[in-house]
């Protein structure tokens, strides 16, 4: 399993590398820089030479590159050229937005998602299985634009039940104090305060219901057709015929066998996620990485795209690795040597 796992983690080295590279060539593609978003359109040639110099964007490409990197090497992420704030600090600082969304996103996809799809599953054919068929089609097909906007419209706007932006009413609580940004463990744990706890849980609740549902209707599609798949295996066959209950056999053999492909697209999904739900940051103001990257590509902020990107590139390739870890639990049958 060591092995395993250091020859996993040395092969994050040319992935990383070749990521690296393809980014600055993208992004030195675009049209425009960091200074001409600097200074406008209409600044004069002088200053906007004397922008990219200071910058050091008048530099060859493999000459940015190698400077680039090199600061990599020695943990240096760079600086923002817009804000000239640490791009390692912004992303600490922006992060805990992201991993507390797409957790209780994943929350909503696991919690609705698995029950759905098994219950479909037991129901082959049924009126429930085409309408869990049906519903998941239109929870993949939906634009999250559209349905953030239409939750909010409906839920915050229209009935007025829930808040539409922010994370937290900061009218009514501070969260300086700690400094973590988890504001759930925050509210809960640290401060001990349950008005401001449901308050932080309000504010999730639509944007996590908006991001969670393609994962949701994607785990519910994959959890039927692994629930399907096991149903009609012998051992499940042989156990009914010893007269096991249907919770026994559910829980000791169907359930079981099917969490590999559901395991596979729950890390999937996780890492997608946490690398930056870009539309939903920016319908509800969540303020998470997904936004930042998103202001940080309309300012051409080279810097902060390429050391945002490798970053989470990195998180979802480890995600990724704890979900093929997790398959030598949840099968004993497979071993890494």
């Amino acid at each position: 399993m060591l092995k395993y796992i250091v020859r996993r983690l040395l092969l994050l080295i040319p992935i990383l590398f070749g990521l690296s590279l393809f980014i600055i060539v993208f992004v030195h593609a675009l049209p425009g820089d960091p200074c001409s978003s600097i200074l406008g359109e209409h600044t004069s040639p002088d200053r906007l030479a004397a922008c990219r110099h200071g910058l050091g964007l008048d530099k060859p490409l493999y000459q940015q590159y190698f400077d680039y990197m090199n600061g990599l090497i020695h943990g240096n992420f760079g600086i923002s050229a817009t804000n000239r704030v640490s791009v390692l600090d912004s992303f600490v600082a922006r992060f805990p937005a992201t991993v507390e969304l797409s957790l209780a996103a994943m929350l909503v996809a696991i919690g609705i998602g698995v029950p759905l799809g098994v219950a479909a599953a037991k129901r082959q054919g049924s009126v429930f299985d085409n309408f869990a068929t049906v519903a998941s089609l239109i929870g993949i097909s939906i634009p999250i634009f559209f349905l953030g906007l239409l939750l909010a419209y409906v839920f915050g706007v229209w009935l007025h039940w829930l808040p539409t932006l922010g994370r937290v009413n900061h009218r009514l609580y501070d969260f300086t104090g700690a400094g973590t940004n988890f504001l759930l463990w925050e509210s809960l744990v640290i401060n001990r305060n349950i008005p401001e706890f449901l308050d932080v849980v309000s504010h999730l609740i639509l944007p996590a219901i908006a991001l969670g549902t393609i994962p949701l209707a994607v785990v519910a599609r994959i959890t039927r057709s692994a629930v399907l798949e096991v149903l009609n295996e012998d051992y499940v066959r042989t156990a009914r015929a010893k007269g096991l209950t249907n919770r026994r056999i559910d829980s000791r053999h169907v359930l079981r066998n099917a969490m590999l492909p559901i395991a596979t697209i729950i890390g999937l999904q996780t890492g997608l996620l946490l690398g930056g739900a870009v539309l939903t940051e920016t319908i509800f103001s969540w303020g998470g990485v997904g936004s930042w990257l998103f202001q940080a590509a309309v300012d051409k902020d080279f810097v902060v795209i390429q050391s945002g990107t490798l970053i989470l590139a990195t998180l979802f390739v480890l995600v990724n690795l704890t979900v093929d870890i997790s398959y030598a639990y949840l099968n004993p049958r497979i071993r890494y040597s």
